[in-house]
């Protein structure tokens, strides 16, 4: 006999993917086509930087940040090269891509049609969720509005051209990772896709919508919670199903779907015994694979090791060879939903669509989530100071961080590191090739489409067909989106820290004792600068930084993401601060902190102590100690009390006088 029912078949598999690119096309092309061989079923791009936020690799704030995060993309070239030997008609390919996201399918389009590939049966997906870029991530370009008319151009063009890709995901990943609840995650994602809906329900003839909002799919964030996180999915099918049909008035089940693929969170990983990332990674994964209902179309893990720095190929290689156990070696694929009917599921399930239905209320009463953008902001950041006041109490636990720290150091983390270090020679070469490719270019037709490109903007039309024909004249990432601030405009986000101190006093009576002194000391408030210098949009760590240290009574400069060192050190001395603080997580510390230290000392500013937090090697933090810096912090320092008093001590007249 069998173990497999006789009347069940077996599902396929979920498409297997590794988010993965990294210092040129060239190198990112080799490296798609190694984890092909290997088993990968699916590609996931991650661009660098200044690709994600419209700059060419040569712009001042691309400085240090070409390649850290993702692969450059400048022009048609790159992304023939990041394709190369790769049949474009028969992969399925994920762009981690928002603010850009109608000129980097403009680009694969252009490489696709060079293959010879037939444009109508590309699949794929762009993220293209502008909204959570203004919430957590920080890579947006212009205002929310016209960015909204961007995502319905790219949706509306594929609907017409390339019915099988999917123009939009919804992308709650970062939500989560900026601290949001499981109800927020459901509510803030599920307003973002009416706000995308209502948008497109203009653009199409009615008997078509149903079709264009099945195309709409997400992209989910799964934590250590299970159980919870099953939940949270299993809610999210049911709610997804709810609005379509009760808003939208779509009747067919096929179009109502909830389409998602799955990057579990990578939040959770520690650089504290990183070994057991290992663990956290797969329970991740069963939030997502478990329950048949709720099953992810898509997965991606990350690496045991992204929380030291870049994964090398090996570490890819392993966390996909997880996904491949699952699926190929277990029978789950071979049962129908294992938690059907479930009373704990159900009660929970029922929980979190209540409160997530609260919320979506609340959002709509403002006028929906293009107007809350401010509102939701703020609602992260206190949600995320709740999640660390309970890491730091030990009311959650996190095993080599707040318990059981004591352990073997890890014999996976050898005389590298541990991690893949992007040479520094990288940026330089991709500037090199750049130049090249503006040099040999016919400038007439780049002027011309760029022409085009500003005609279909200002006139409201869709911008795709503008931006494939731009692409194909060779027009530069940087220029278009160029185009798109001179038409749209630029936007600055809101920085989620509020003016006011909140009044949660405990533990906090003893730092604000210290800060009064030293206020006192000093004849005014101490005034503390908190600064991101570059590209890198993860504010959460600086925003929590900002959070704490206004509690604690000083007075915070600090004025969201994306600053040059030459902006943050006319701050600091328009602003006459006591202490600077730098967050840089994209890998770029190096020479962005040397920098920002030269202006220091050439503006006479020598004297202030400057502090870095950040995903920084040991070797790296030695580094940025001999240029000066005062204190170094990375994500095993998650004791915001002891920073606060770290600062204080840095910022005493006292302790300098001792010095």
């Amino acid at each position: 006999m069998t173990d497999t029912p006789a009347a069940q078949t077996k599902d396929k598999p979920w498409l297997i993917r590794t988010y993965a690119g990294h210092s040129t096309a060239k190198a990112s092309n080799a490296l798609y086509r190694g984890n092909l061989a290997k088993g990968q079923t699916g590609l996931s791009v991650a661009f660098d930087l200044p690709t994600q936020t419209g700059y060419d690799s040569d712009h001042i704030l691309a400085r240090g940040e070409v390649g850290k995060v993702g692969v450059p993309v400048c022009h048609l070239g790159d992304m023939r090269t990041l394709f190369d030997q790769i049949p474009l008609e028969q992969m399925n390919t994920s762009m981690t891509i928002n603010a850009t996201a109608p000129w980097l399918l403009a680009l694969y389009i252009a490489v696709a049609e060079e293959q010879g590939a037939d444009v109508s049966k590309l699949q794929g997906t762009v993220q293209n969720d502008l909204i959570k870029e203004y919430l957590s991530r920080g890579t947006y370009i212009c205002p929310p509005k016209p960015s909204l008319k961007m995502i319905g151009d790219v949706a509306e063009y594929c609907y017409k051209n390339v019915p099988k890709w999917n123009p939009m995901n919804v992308c709650s990943y970062h939500l989560q990772e900026a601290g949001a609840t499981p109800e927020q995650e459901l509510a803030f994602a599920l307003a973002t896709a009416i706000a995308v809906l209502d948008e497109l329900k203009p653009r199409v003839p009615a008997e078509d919508f149903p079709r264009l909002a099945g195309r709409i799919s997400f992209f989910v964030n799964a934590g250590i919670r299970f159980v919870t996180e099953m939940c949270k999915m299993r809610a999210f099918v049911d709610l997804w199903d709810e609005i379509l049909q009760e808003r939208y008035g779509v009747e067919d089940p096929k179009f109502r779907r909830f389409r998602y693929g799955v990057q579990v969170n990578s939040l959770g990983l520690t650089e504290q015994q990183p070994e057991n990332n290992v663990y956290r990674i797969l329970i991740e994964m069963l939030a997502v694979t478990l329950s048949k209902k709720a099953r992810a179309r898509a997965v991606q893990l990350p690496a045991w090791n992204e929380a030291l720095g870049l994964p090398r190929p090996w570490d890819q290689q392993w966390s996909m060879r997880m996904q491949q156990i699952m699926a190929y070696e277990t029978d789950l694929l071979e049962y129908d939903d294992l938690f059907d009917n479930n009373p704990a599921v159900d009660r929970k399930v029922a929980e979190l669509k209540e409160g997530a239905r609260a919320e979506l209320a609340n959002l709509g009463s403002m006028g929906g989530a293009i107007e809350s953008i401010e509102y939701m902001k703020s609602r992260l950041v206190d949600s995320n100071a709740d999640r660390l006041n309970r890491i730091e109490k030990q009311e959650t636990v996190v095993v080599g961080v707040n318990r059981w720290t004591e352990g073997e150091a890890s014999p996976l983390v050898g005389e590298d590191g541990g991690i893949m270090v992007v040479d520094p020679a990288v940026e330089q070469e991709q500037i090199a090739r750049l130049n090249e490719w503006r040099d040999e270019r016919d400038s007439a037709a780049v002027e011309a489409a760029l022409a085009g490109l500003r005609e279909a903007a200002s006139n409201g039309q869709n911008v795709m067909e503008a931006s494939i024909a731009a692409a194909k004249a060779g027009v530069t990432t940087g220029e278009w989106a160029g185009e798109m601030r001179k038409i749209y405009g630029e936007y600055r986000g809101p920085t989620g820290v509020s003016k006011s101190v909140s009044n949660k006093t405990e533990g906090l009576d003893d730092i604000r004792d210290a800060v009064n002194a030293v206020s006192d000391k000093l004849g005014r408030r101490m005034r503390f600068l908190v600064g991101k210098p570059g590209l890198d949009g993860h504010s959460n760590g600086a925003e929590q930084i900002a959070f704490r240290a206004r509690d604690c009574g000083m007075e915070i400069d600090y004025e969201g993401i994306r600053l040059t060192p030459t902006e943050l050190v006319r701050a600091a001395q328009e602003n006459e601060v006591h202490v600077v603080g730098l967050s840089i997580l994209s890998g770029s510390h190096i020479p962005l902190v040397e920098d920002m230290m030269a202006q220091m000392r050439d503006a006479g500013l020598g004297h202030i102590p400057v502090i870095v937090g950040g995903i920084i090697p040991d070797e790296d933090a030695k580094r940025l100690l001999e240029m000066g810096v005062a204190k170094v912090y990375t994500p095993k320092d998650f004791e915001l009390n002891t920073i606060m008093m770290d600062i204080v001590t840095l910022v005493d007249p006292k302790s300098i006088a001792a010095e």
